[in-house]
């Protein structure tokens, strides 16, 4: 046990890592062949029970950017202790992967060398849900360029930053309307505010958070609550209007105004809370927030599992999606649990 741990960060990575569970298990009933929506109450039920969950990658983003930020080790070190963590454990996944699909889909092993060697490129073997950790370097990467100016930056210099790039949550909206704004053409996908796009807005929110505190609890509720109607009343109300999953899915972009709200709302209720003891509870807690990354990383193998054999038990959405989710994440938590006893199982799980 670590002494004086914040549960509540724990609390918080958990939930991200059940809602990723949840938001994959919930794919297998709303996207089709080719991308296509698949139609009918399922999807609707979907938009209601799944939205939160796209809140998952931000959330840990946050965590990252409330735990790392600014950075104190050097830069041989810190480099040395996040690739540690973060890159070997992928590499071995992505090889796992590649052997799990000439198990599971018979990919030959001219295939399967193929996908390892595709690692660099991008998805290690096409494991979609991958592409977070290429993010997540990009992030570590950046951080001993920004961090210099975070150790200095008052809070109205942060608060400005942060508008800037809170406006660029709404573009996937005015690109409705204006398909091309503030310098976007053809030739140009750098516009005005390309640099203030993206994750990194949640890495220096997560600090920010930590540096100046939380919104108050009641207008985290309000927050919350606002980012997941609009979230949910946009996914519904086009599910007979778009074809494609990417048009669906509009409203569920991780870096859109209102899944902003309801990753900032979360996180201020659960970052509040102030959880101590050394009792079983927060024992398991704290070691399901350790383990979060290699049940990240695994989760797909027994994720499969469970689609097949719970899709014929019933054909409500809302009945089968978490009970894949809940079984998931329980067995890939004592699968990791047991990985960690072997030698080395830090190159494996994290």
């Amino acid at each position: 046990m670590i002494k004086n741990r914040n549960y509540s960060l724990d609390l918080l990575r958990v939930i991200a890592c059940y809602l990723v569970i949840q938001q994959h298990a919930s794919e297998f009933y709303y996207i089709g062949e080719g991308g296509t929506v698949v139609t009918g109450s399922n999807t609707f039920w979907i938009g209601i029970i799944t939205t939160l969950c796209r809140s998952s990658v931000p959330l840990f983003v946050m965590l990252s950017g409330f735990l790392l930020l600014p950075m104190q080790d050097k830069i041989s070190t810190f480099f040395r202790k996040r690739f540690t963590r973060i890159v070997y454990p992928f590499i071995a996944w992505c090889v796992l992967y590649a052997g799990y699909y000439v198990l599971s889909r018979g990919d030959s092993f001219s295939q399967m060398a193929l996908n390892i060697l595709h690692i660099p490129v991008n998805f290690g073997c096409e494991i979609g849900h991958l592409w977070y950790i290429y993010m997540l370097i990009g992030l570590y990467l950046v951080t001993p360029i920004i961090s210099p100016w975070l150790q200095q930056a008052s809070k109205r210099e942060l608060e400005g930053y942060l508008g800037l790039w809170i406006i660029t949550t709404f573009l996937p909206y005015i690109h409705l309307v204006y398909p091309e704004v503030l310098g976007e053409a053809f030739w140009n996908d750098t516009p005005l505010l390309y640099y203030f796009t993206g994750f990194i807005g949640y890495f220096i929110l997560g600090y920010y958070l930590k540096r100046f505190g939380y919104p108050s609890a009641a207008l985290s509720w309000i927050i919350l609550i606002g980012g997941f109607a609009l979230s949910a009343g946009i996914f519904c109300s086009r599910i007979d209007t778009v074809p494609t999953v990417p048009e669906l899915e509009l409203s569920w972009g991780f870096c859109t105004v209102n899944v902003f709200l309801m990753t900032l709302g979360l996180f201020s209720l659960i970052g509040r809370l102030s959880l101590k003891g050394k009792n079983a509870a927060c024992k398991l807690l704290s070691d399901i927030s350790i383990k979060s990354y290699g049940m990240y990383l695994a989760h797909i193998l027994f994720l499969n599992f469970y689609y097949g054999l719970f899709k014929s038990i019933s054909d409500a959405a809302y009945v089968t999606i978490p009970l894949i989710a809940v079984c998931t994440f329980i067995t890939v938590y004592i699968f990791v649990y047991l990985l960690s006893y072997l030698p080395k199982s830090k190159y494996i799980i994290g």
